[in-house]
């Protein structure tokens, strides 16, 4: 990384470095890691289908034991002497486990369990009491799992029962005529011995996986040496260095970046700085690269931060850069590698879609705390019927509710709100108009207000607005001396002038949405531009607008994206006999952001 660096500013690369070895990955050689994964691709293929077919061989071994069990029930099952012998004892009512211990019938099938090495081989009647065992203890008792063969079907399963878990099957016993069952045949094989099965396969199996795992290996240390021999031992990442990492430095990442050398000479800039500072393509006479960083037409603030790193090694991070249309955070870092000074980086991250959403977000939130607002005062007039109710006070009970009911829902604190008919637009004005009168400020539509169009893309119209509003109630508050979260109590304020008020008017032409505001406040001062980033008339105070610094650059951005544009009407301030303050007045034309039709007009 350190000779791409230095490739990149042009500084003559470190002897210590030059040769393959200075460009060798630590991770291993393009031939080792081939023979790396071939050999990985052919084990885990080994041993995914050595594992198929070890369950494939323990399937075959289970179901072999279940047909097996299942052989052994079925001709049992259909011995004339056993089938006589079951019947016989399914027409006695109760058994004499003593007298079948010792019966024809235990003698039959114990024989015939020793023959087949069954682990047991049981008969029983037709209510599933055991007539056969291994342990003549557990004669006359009912069989430990179900007799499902008692209903004239015949089963297979892996059960568990008194002689441990088994692979078993069961058989009905029929009747000499053929018309019932009278008893049911179970023969079961111990897992553990199908287990030794699988076992002896599995090891099978091993050993040839191991076989095959051993020609792998030969074969891709033969793929190794053959691969070195055809490329003479040259990696391909040595080969395609120089253009990889100017790659991965210059148009690897998102962000813009400027290289600029200790002498103070731009060495390098990739695509992204160029859209983002709007500076000559490569091919113009005026590129960059090439220039001094401050003959090259920089932001004088970016210019100022590059100069301190270079001189001082000052690192700066966080300068807020808005040019054009576009909103950036420049970072500008000093490099030094090894006590080698190669310059700076500067580093430039587009913030413009973040800061136009998060403009949008905060409408939503105000709506939403507009909505919390009124649901407070909702709730307190429930509580207080509640409470009426609960008194037993039925007759105030039923004048608060007239009122209520009178007064109609929880209104917006704005006045002359019904001069804008559009529902969004309306509830955001009455949205931030709940937010202003929380502050003491008291805002308004204007008596030039006609709005009867429908807003069809009401985010940038409210991202526009918004910021415009809580500008004008930040200058009125502050106009007007009053901390940023005390209510003015009405009709006047602490310096006994009238409360503290933003106007706002809103007119419709076509698909453009014409807006003013105007506040109470003292004005703009003179020879300050209010739309540049970080610019502002707050000298202090806990009260947190938004946009602070940033508001009236976004809402300017935002029209201009548009076709629009946001614009300084009347800065206020003193009077011609310098008595009397008055307030701003911003104004902004918004295209494309209203209906056009007949049906959205009405």
């Amino acid at each position: 990384m350190l000779t791409a660096i230095r490739r990149v500013f042009r500084e003559p690369p470190d002897p210590r470095l030059t040769g393959m070895d200075a460009q060798r990955p630590v991770r291993g050689t393009f031939s080792e890691r081939m023979t790396a994964l071939v050999l990985a691709a052919v084990a885990g293929t080994l041993v995914i289908c050595l594992l198929a077919i070890v369950w494939l061989t323990a399937q075959r071994i289970h179901d072999q034991a279940e047909q097996q069990a299942l052989g052994i029930a079925r001709s049992v099952a259909s011995i004339p002497d056993v089938r006589e012998l079951v019947a016989a004892q399914a027409e006695l009512e109760t058994l004499d486990p003593v007298q079948l211990a010792d019966g024809p019938l235990q003698a039959t099938l114990e024989g015939v369990r020793e023959r087949t090495g069954a682990l047991f081989v049981i008969a029983t009647e037709d209510r599933g009491l055991r007539l056969v065992h291994p342990n003549p203890d557990l004669i006359g008792q009912r069989v430990s799992t179900d007799p499902v063969a008692l209903r004239g079907v015949e089963d297979t399963s892996t059960e568990r029962g008194t002689l441990g878990e088994s692979v078993r099957a069961k058989v009905p016993v029929w009747s000499g005529d053929g018309e019932r069952v009278v008893g049911e045949i179970s023969v079961g094989v111990g897992v553990a011995a199908v287990a030794a099965d699988v076992r002896q396969a599995a090891v099978s199996v091993a050993v040839v996986g191991v076989v095959g795992l051993g020609l792998a290996l030969l074969s891709a240390v033969y793929l190794k040496r053959r691969l070195r021999r055809l490329t003479l031992g040259l990696e391909p990442d040595e080969i395609a260095a120089s253009a990889r990492d100017q790659a991965a430095v210059l148009y690897g990442v998102q962000d813009g970046v400027i290289g600029v050398s200790p002498e103070g000479i731009i060495t390098v800039r990739n695509k992204a700085a160029r859209m983002l500072l709007g500076l000559p393509h490569r091919d113009d006479p005026g590129d960059v690269v090439g220039r001094r960083y401050d003959e090259s037409g920089l932001p004088g603030t970016l210019t100022e931060a590059v100069a301190g790193a270079l001189q001082s090694g000052a690192s700066a991070t966080g300068l807020r850069l808005a040019v054009g249309e576009s909103s950036m955070i420049a970072s500008v870092v000093p490099v030094h590698r090894d006590g080698v000074d190669l310059g700076g980086v500067v580093m430039l991250k587009d913030t413009t879609a973040v800061e136009a959403l998060g403009s949008r977000l905060d409408a939503v939130e105000t709506m939403a705390s507009a909505l919390r607002a009124q649901r407070h005062e909702f709730a307190n007039r429930l509580h207080a019927l509640s409470g009426l109710l609960a008194a037993g006070q039925l007759e105030a009970a039923r004048e608060f509710l007239h009122q209520v009911i009178e007064s109609g829902p929880v209104k917006d604190p704005v006045p002359r709100i019904d001069a804008v008919q559009d529902t969004f637009l309306r509830a955001f004005v009455g949205a931030k108009g709940v937010q202003a009168h929380e502050l003491g400020v008291e805002l308004r539509v204007g008596p030039e207000t006609s709005f009867w169009q429908t807003v069809v893309d009401p985010q940038d119209a409210t991202a526009v607005l918004g910021n415009l509003v809580d500008n004008a109630v930040r200058a009125a508050l502050e106009g007007h001396g009053t901390e940023g979260h005390d209510a003015v109590p009405a009709g006047a304020d602490d310096r006994g002038d009238a409360v503290p008020w933003v106007e706002v008017d809103l007119l419709g032409e076509g698909d453009t949405l014409h807006l003013a505001v105007a506040d109470s406040g003292d004005g703009v001062p003179a020879g300050l531009d209010v739309f540049a980033p970080g610019a502002t008339t707050r000298e202090g105070g806990e009260h947190e607008a938004h946009g602070h610094g940033v508001g009236l650059s976004l809402a300017r951005r935002l029209a201009r994206q548009r076709g629009g544009d946001v614009w300084l009407a009347d800065p206020g301030g003193l009077d011609e006999a310098g008595t009397e303050h008055s307030g701003a007045v911003f104004c902004a034309r918004i295209p494309g952001v209203l209906s056009t039709s007949m049906e959205g007009e009405r």
